[in-house]
């Protein structure tokens, strides 16, 4: 890497498309997807759904017409959605939830974004009682953004399910970086997805495509998201072309993941973090002055988020390699003193 190449950190959703993934997507067989005639994109729901262990799935231009779609197919106007108090569906979306769906949201302060399932179902609000606003459905983020990359653990994810079988509860996944979960902790996808009611998985994070997500769920709810997705303005016609990177990223970029987790890893401990709490692809340098090492740092090249005042998040990427890491854990550490 060239001294003068910018180190992209802020986020793995900068990354661009590689050669081969131009090459499939410029290669795409085509045709018109709301009328259910495109073969890329129905190869790519197929494959998303069987890979999730759900009987089908619908390609969205984002994680976030997917999450809320997947929000909309469990909970009625009027219910409301359980999460954490950092979950992107309540802290980056806008709003969205209540502004289209009049779906309302509670929040629940975790550890740090971890899943606590009897913290949660504490707070679940109960059918019946007219008094209240019942809980019709739990939010889980794995991985976690705000919780600085973290797996959700699996026997709280299996006692969640468990739970909200008997309750009567809906279970959504929002699965962003599901795939960087999968990848270091060992679980299946499939497991992930038998976890959950519906599940919104990214492919233009960590996988590098440079658009969409996929919404996984029954057949039935499935068919319920198409019209939704009509509604919202995601009929997106001729979108082989992305579906095809998606494709490509699923049989190019999965496993190399662990790549990106190892890059997090070396960052960690050159800037004096402890490797165990960075458990994937993200790294938080908290009780730094946030937005003056940000600005120094993106003079010497080097780009990184500020997630507030006293928090920086390097997120390692497709795009970054071991020669750019090393070059960022120089730059940061010099202006860190660390």
């Amino acid at each position: 890497m060239a001294e003068s190449a910018i180190v992209d950190l802020r986020s793995d959703t900068v990354t661009k498309p590689t050669p081969g993934m131009r090459r499939a997507m410029a290669e795409a067989e085509v045709g018109d997807d709301v009328y259910g005639e495109d073969p890329t994109i129905r190869a790519l729901e197929e494959r998303v759904a069987g890979l999730f262990g759900h009987e089908a799935g619908l390609f969205v231009p984002s994680g976030t017409m997917g999450n809320q779609i997947g929000l909309r197919l469990v909970c009625e106007p009027g219910q409301e959605v359980l999460c954490d108090s950092e979950a992107h569906i309540v802290t980056y979306e806008m709003g969205a939830a209540a502004v289209l769906f009049g779906i309302s949201t509670r929040t629940v302060v975790s550890d740090g974004g971890r899943l606590d399932v009897a913290q949660l179902v504490d707070q679940v609000r109960p059918h019946g009682n007219w008094h209240l606003t019942a809980t019709a459905a739990v939010a889980v983020e794995n991985t976690h953004n705000r919780g600085g990359g973290l797996v959700q653990p699996l026997d709280q994810l299996q006692a969640l399910w468990d739970w909200s079988r008997q309750a009567g509860v809906n279970v959504h996944l929002d699965g962003a970086r599901v795939f960087n979960a999968h990848v270091a902790s060992g679980v299946d996808l499939a497991t992930y997805g038998s976890l959950a009611d519906t599940a919104s998985v990214c492919l233009s994070k960590g996988l590098g495509a440079p658009v969409g997500s996929v919404l996984v769920a029954s057949a039935d709810r499935i068919a319920a998201a198409r019209l939704w997705r009509k509604r919202l303005g995601g009929g997106m016609r001729q979108a082989g072309v992305l579906a095809a990177a998606g494709l490509y990223a699923l049989d190019s970029h999965l496993d190399r993941l662990a790549e990106d987790h190892e890059h997090a890893q070396l960052l960690a401990k050159r800037l004096g973090l402890d490797p165990a709490t960075v458990e994937t692809n993200l790294v938080r340098l908290d009780g730094v002055p946030a937005p003056a090492v940000a600005e120094a740092a993106k003079a010497r090249g080097v780009l990184v988020s500020q997630t507030d005042a006293r928090r920086l998040r390097l997120v390692t990427n497709l795009g970054v390699d071991r020669e750019g890491v090393d070059r960022a854990a120089d730059v940061l550490a010099e202006l860190l003193d660390r």
